[in-house]
């Protein structure tokens, strides 16, 4: 009796409308697929060897409310190497968070459950203004290894992130992340918007094939033995058909 009206009186998880995703998806001629009894879904090339994804759903971190949409790409690089690449006011209230919870004095419960790229706020290297550039106004950055980083925000990449900008509101939340050889790249999203998701699958795709072009040369210079480069850095983390 107690387990029924329980049930009556829980409300039933509102159920996402994958039809919009669906219909975005093979208008580019892509796999789609619904996940987790209907509460998200994938999608993906339609190639026998996907190098990513995108998955929409309930978000995956407490810093995103509702729905996100996340994209996910294999790159190679090493699994030391961590980068993140975020939105100012993001970034501005993680670290609010973060600074709270140690002032508290709760921080064995922050470093347990606080999700890692907040961690990684107080963990990591920032990048100044100077060196972000244009880039400063609307995007901060962290990373593990700081001149990889900065290599990495100054090509094509720079100018897609810049673009992002230009088309999307000064709050609107993104974070872009490198972790295990991962790159992920996660925004709110309650409601597919078409233009929004072509942006953002546009600067995934420039952070991708950034990523993977200064991968191959830094394990070129990690071969040749140059210096310069850390030397902590894999000669071989690049799968062959990556590597030059």
């Amino acid at each position: 009796m107690l387990e029924s009206l329980r049930r009556l009186w829980t409300k039933a998880p509102e159920r996402i409308d994958l039809l919009p995703m669906k219909a975005w998806a093979q208008s580019r001629g892509m796999e789609f697929r619904p996940v987790r009894d209907g509460d998200g879904c994938l999608v993906e090339p339609r190639v026998a060897r996907p190098t990513w994804r995108v998955e929409w759903g309930q978000s995956q971190r407490s810093y995103v409310a509702g729905r996100e949409i996340r994209i996910i790409g294999e790159l190679g690089t090493p699994r030391d190497l961590m980068a993140m690449v975020l939105t100012k006011p993001l970034m501005v209230a993680m670290e609010k968070q973060v600074f709270e919870q140690y002032v508290e004095d709760v921080q064995t419960r922050a470093d347990t459950e606080a999700p890692p790229e907040m961690r990684w706020l107080v963990m990591y290297t920032k990048l100044t203004g100077q060196q972000l550039g244009r880039l400063r106004e609307r995007y901060g950055a962290v990373a593990s290894v700081s001149p990889w980083l900065e290599q990495w925000l100054a090509g094509a990449l720079n100018d897609a992130l810049v673009g992002a900008a230009d088309g999307s509101h000064a709050d609107e939340a993104m974070v872009l992340t490198i972790q295990r050889g991962r790159l992920t790249l996660r925004t709110p999203m309650q409601l597919i918007d078409g233009d929004r998701l072509v942006m953002w699958l546009s600067v995934f795709e420039r952070a991708m094939s950034e990523a993977r072009r200064l991968g191959r040369d830094w394990s070129v210079a990690a071969d040749s033995g140059r210096s310069t480069m850390p030397a902590a850095w894999p000669k071989s983390e690049l799968p062959d058909n990556e590597r030059v």
